[in-house]
């Protein structure tokens, strides 16, 4: 059954609100406590929001059951507006059995956050809560040279209104990143590269529903669990958004993991695809300007063979910014999005 009529958008915030800064996943503020004050600096000084921080948030090494007992506790609270991520991570899918269904479905509050937050991102869509891909304090808040305005905006559109919002291609991108090591990188913007343009295939079509998706290795995690996905028509009718994360997975394992959504019958369920441009520079693997176009060319090709095999109807779109590359565009997940194939044009509804 297509969710679109059933997914609930949590309540908008006000100036003054407290937010919950929850780890979930990675407590890198505890790690990086400086960096940490950054963000929370930015935060309230940006969206004039109060920041709440847990237990957990900054313990490095919290146990799931701890880790879940906070998110339990913020979503439970009345005087929490709203939940962000400090930052993703690799584990958050052992939180998920932890978590309280029935208050957190009694309690809906926005949550942000992208990366390891996809296994609570789903977890919410699950329970009928449409959430924010996208946002996180160490990465987003403490930017290098100071909160990107494309994050910005899209996040006080999901934080404070219900506008219906074109993403349009940015002018600049990096794929760089700061040390946070030494806080006095994050002074100057990180180097940047010129706006390829999206690249649009099969664009013939107009198509809108509600988005599901995230990053795409921690969703085949999810499948290969077979714990936390639903039945393949439950994702009827919706968009499909992925990105790929700093592990920076080749073209062949992406392509094997769309085949695996293929092979369950998950892929053929969605009209249209968006896939965020790939971030293709880490410090394990730091590529060329040129190397980096090259993988996410190959990347692209992966994701077009997986749907001419699965799914050769789907409208399919590779490069928007909503992924592992700055600036990000945070985006409903579960709200309602509009691919325009024949004006090449893309909506959301926060």
């Amino acid at each position: 059954m297509n969710r679109a009529s059933r997914l609930r958008t949590p309540p908008k915030l006000h100036p003054g609100d407290h937010v919950a800064i929850v780890s979930p996943s990675w407590a890198g503020a505890g790690v990086f406590p400086q960096v940490q004050e950054i963000a929370l600096r930015a935060f309230r000084d940006e969206l004039g929001l109060v920041p709440v921080e847990y237990p957990t948030t900054r313990q490095v090494g919290a146990s799931a059951k701890e880790r879940a007992h906070d998110l339990n506790a913020a979503f439970a609270d009345p005087d929490i507006k709203a939940v962000m991520a400090v930052i993703g991570g690799e584990d958050q899918i052992t939180v998920l059995p932890y978590l309280d269904a029935d208050t957190i479905a009694a309690n809906p509050k926005a949550y942000f956050g992208y990366s390891d937050n996809t296994n609570l991102l789903n977890y919410l869509w699950n329970l009928d809560i449409a959430s924010y891909h996208g946002g996180s304090t160490l990465v987003h808040l403490a930017r290098p040279g100071g909160v990107h305005p494309v994050f910005l905006t899209s996040l006080r559109h999901a934080l404070f209104d219900h506008q219906t919002v074109e993403i349009a291609p940015v002018t600049e991108f990096t794929d760089l990143q700061a040390r946070w090591e030494d806080p006095s990188t994050l002074e100057s913007e990180l180097p940047t590269m010129s706006e390829p343009g999206w690249h649009w295939h099969r664009a013939t079509k107009v198509v809108t529903g509600p988005t599901w998706g995230g990053n795409l290795e921690i969703a085949h995690w999810n499948l290969a669990a077979n714990r936390w996905i639903l039945p393949n028509d439950s994702y009827e009718g919706c968009v499909l958004i992925l990105e790929t994360s700093e592990e920076m997975p080749s073209a062949e394992e992406v392509f094997r993991m769309l085949r695996n959504f293929g092979e369950r019958g998950l892929l053929a369920q969605f009209p249209a695809v968006v896939f965020a441009k790939a971030k293709a520079w880490h410090t394990h693997a730091p590529l060329s300007e040129s190397d980096r176009i090259t993988f996410r060319e190959e990347q692209e090709a992966a994701v077009l063979n997986a749907l001419d095999i699965y799914n050769r109807d789907a409208l399919f779109v590779y490069g928007p910014d909503f992924g592992h590359t700055d600036p990000q565009s945070v985006l409903p997940f579960g709200g309602q999005m509009t691919i325009d194939g024949l004006a090449r044009r893309i909506f959301v509804q926060y």
